[in-house]
């Protein structure tokens, strides 16, 4: 279970600094992205964090890292990367967040804003959506993969094929022969 939880009265206003190696077990919406095969956590979460009580909120900065293992997305080989995120989230305490019915403008803190309830906050669902957030939609090996060729499958950054290239989209390779009779 992670222990990044503080009670509220602890934080004075010269703040606390915290760290931590956190276990990827230790986090449910971590592990469904693993099981779910986007990438696989292949060391502990490097957490530090720094809380600091400002006028009606809490000041929660860090930075979170770890490694993966991913998929590129061209080429499909496996390759291992690392990851971090640095971060700054507003937290409230819930009876004094107001709720409104209405449109509202957002302000850059309200982006970056939790709340929480009781006296103690608990920061691991914030941890794990940062790490979440920095792990890449579309993985690639390299910037310049070249992919695998759309003919014959060879991984073109290791090789060359004889493959006669066309210049059509693959969007409509499934249209070539289509004809339309009048």
């Amino acid at each position: 279970m992670p222990y990044l939880k503080i009670r509220v009265d602890e934080i004075r206003e010269q703040g606390l600094t915290l760290s931590a190696q956190e276990q990827i077990a230790d986090y449910p919406a971590l592990l469904a992205v693993q099981k779910a095969g986007e990438c696989q956590f292949l060391a502990p979460l490097e957490i530090s964090l720094t809380i600091i009580r400002e006028y009606d909120h809490i000041r929660a900065s860090g930075e979170v890292g770890t490694s993966v293992r991913l998929a590129c997305s061209r080429c499909l080989a496996v390759y291992d990367a690392a990851i971090s995120s640095a971060f700054t989230i507003f937290y409230t305490k819930a009876s004094a967040a107001v709720q409104l019915d209405e449109e509202v403008e957002l302000a850059e803190q309200d982006l970056v804003s939790a709340t929480y309830a009781g006296d103690e906050i608990d920061f691991a669902p914030e941890i794990a959506e940062q790490v979440a957030l920095e792990i890449p939609f579309k993985p690639l090996c390299k910037e310049d993969c070249q992919g695998l060729c759309a003919v014959c499958g060879v991984d073109l950054n290791a090789a060359t094929c004889g493959c006669e290239k066309q210049e059509s989209s693959l969007k409509f390779n499934a249209l070539q022969g289509y004809k339309v009779d009048r």
